[in-house]
């Protein structure tokens, strides 16, 4: 599912090279252009009917794509057909690209300069037109003052809400930085004060940072300015009426739920923020009982809910909040199950399918940059792997992250723990060989499937299908965790059957493994063989996977590869009522 995505700098791919557009067009034989599109590739048809029109269209998403983060939109390829020859209709030869480039410089403000390239192609007119637009600072509008943003697939129109977003995401609008009126002093909690100053003693903290005085401690961190206190000074060590008065949509609730909708026990407060997480976290803590377990030498006390993960959610919760939104962070914890919510929804495109290795983004900058002087946050956004590390370590389900209208949810299941998961990590870890959040992910998916390819493995651990590759691959060879079975693009991976045993993994560790990928030739091909003899009908795509265990389109490409080495494979018929028959 596609997910909001707003300008981030360095987030996106500025644009696909003519020679990487070329290899994508091949695509368009087995899906629809639309089925290529993302954040930042767009295919559009050319708009032939008046040269106005077709101008109009290109302005329009030019600033779609500027607004978006920068990226490619690739004119003369038809939307919603399969066949390059069908969907590739070209630009006019006669269609020169420099009134192109002159007219989205006129009509954008601020100006927006694209770079047009041409690719070559034997379909239709011979040529398409590439419109790369580099990142640049939203929001972008034309002369008249309208817009659009790209958001996943679509260009929507530029909103006021969005246009905020934009100004916080770019850094324009800090909410926490603004300065509040009246003495630094009158706003200070001295107990927010101690307690931050412990929990920066925790992390070692500078001790000449944490030897100043409580003005000269907050003026160093750029929480106090020109003599006045900011607003992100007031969250982190501010009196519950200095809060109240000026950072009204801060706040935190934690209800003790029996069910979806009732209630046992809620408590709500304004306290400054450390002191809010450690009330919050005191009242999860009292009922997170410990589990002890114990094999050989390795004697484990495991939390229902680790408390590393709690705090984490937390402290992000905290300092992702949008406090111009009148909501607390919402902590539910249910007798198996604990949700931690924040207002503001995600920004500068972080999303559930990437929030893992996307570079941090702060919608709350001065405070973020307190927090990590202090060091009770980090640049490397090491907070979620952490979350995800200590339940995968335990044998749990890593924690649901995901975007609930404007609001930001944690779900963190309790589950049962798996002892021969806790100790087969502890164990490598002891050898040197200590588990990356990759592979835990990984083993994890694999504990309860069957089996793995690149794309499922590349989309679970949020990288590319290269980078999945490689991490499998270095399981199977250096690691020894996983075999590998196919070949090329039906390349797949399972447990290695001795770990299958060891971590008590439910099934057959051989009997449950996929026919190799030239097993399931010779297998297709004994078929067919059997049914034209008896003279019976051949089989269908679907017959075929029910033998192979084979996805859709792997079947037509290894029915491909059959055709190839043996011409008595012939196919019959189109679409789904097509069937493979032997003709020896």
């Amino acid at each position: 599912m596609q997910q909001s995505t707003l300008y981030a700098p360095g987030t996106h791919t500025l644009y696909a090279p003519p020679d990487e557009v070329s290899l994508l067009l091949d695509d368009l034989n087995s899906v629809t252009a639309d089925d290529l599109e993302d954040q930042d590739l767009d295919f559009k048809e050319w708009i032939a009917r008046s040269r106005n029109d077709a101008l109009k269209q290109i302005v329009e998403y030019a600033i779609c794509m500027a607004n978006g983060g920068g990226g490619t939109v690739v004119f003369g390829v038809r939307d919603h057909v399969v066949g390059r020859d069908r969907a590739i209709v070209g630009v006019p030869p006669e269609i020169d690209v420099n009134p192109l480039k002159k007219a989205v410089y006129d009509s954008t403000d601020p100006k927006i300069t694209p770079v047009f390239e041409e690719v070559q192609v034997p379909e239709g007119t011979g040529r398409l037109i590439l419109m790369q637009i580099h990142p640049g600072i939203p929001p972008y509008t034309d002369t008249g003052g309208h817009g659009k943003i790209r958001i996943g697939k679509d260009c929507q129109p530029l909103t006021g809400t969005l246009r905020r977003r934009i100004g916080v995401e770019t850094g324009e609008t800090d909410f926490t930085a603004e300065e509040i009126p009246g003495t630094p002093e009158s706003h200070i909690s001295a107990a927010a004060m101690e307690v931050l100053r412990a929990a920066a003693a925790r992390e070692k903290a500078p001790d000449d940072l944490l030897g100043l005085s409580d003005i000269d401690l907050l003026t160093s961190l750029g929480l106090v300015r020109s003599g006045h206190i900011t607003r992100a000074g007031i969250i982190l060590a501010g009196k519950e009426r200095s809060i109240y008065r000026h950072v009204p949509g801060y706040g935190w609730t934690h209800l003790r739920m029996i069910d979806d909708t009732d209630y046992s026990d809620r408590m709500d407060g304004r306290d400054a923020m450390l002191i809010a997480i450690d009330r919050v976290l005191d009242r999860i803590m009292a009922d997170n009982p410990i589990t002890t377990l114990k094999q050989g030498m390795f004697h484990f006390e495991l939390r229902r809910y680790p408390e590393i993960v709690l705090r984490e959610a937390l402290m992000n919760a905290f300092y992702h909040a949008d406090f111009r939104i009148g909501g607390p962070v919402l902590v539910r914890q249910y007798p198996h199950m604990l949700e931690i919510g924040n207002p503001g929804g995600f920004i500068g495109g972080v999303s559930p399918a990437n929030i893992l290795h996307h570079p941090p983004v702060a919608r709350n900058p001065l405070l973020v940059e307190a927090l990590i002087k202090l060091r009770l946050v980090n640049r490397s956004n090491l907070g979620v792997p952490r979350m995800y590390k200590a339940m995968l370590a335990e044998g749990k389900e890593p924690p649901i992250i995901d975007e609930r209208g404007d609001a930001v949810t944690v779900t963190v299941k309790a589950g049962d723990y798996s002892l021969p998961v806790r100790v087969f990590v502890e164990e490598e870890s002891e050898k040197g060989e200590g588990l990356t959040v990759d592979h835990l992910l990984l083993l994890t998916y694999l504990l309860h499937h069957s089996e793995i390819d690149t794309h499922t493995a590349a989309v679970l651990i949020q990288r590319s299908e290269r980078e999945a590759r490689d991490t499998l691959h270095e399981m199977e060879t250096r690691r020894g965790y996983l075999d590998r079975g196919g070949t090329g693009r039906g390349t797949y991976w399972v447990l290695r059957s001795d770990l299958h045993r060891r971590l008590m993994v439910a099934g057959h560790p051989d009997r449950d493994r996929r026919t190799d990928w030239e097993a399931a030739k010779t297998r297709v091909l004994s078929v067919l063989r059997q049914r034209a003899e008896h003279g019976e009908a051949g089989l269908s795509n679907a017959e075929i996977r029910q033998i192979t265990r084979l996805d859709r389109y792997q079947v037509v490409r290894l029915m491909k590869e059959l055709q190839c080495e043996d011409p008595a494979v012939v196919r019959q018929g189109v679409g789904k009522g097509s069937r493979y028959r032997y003709h020896g």
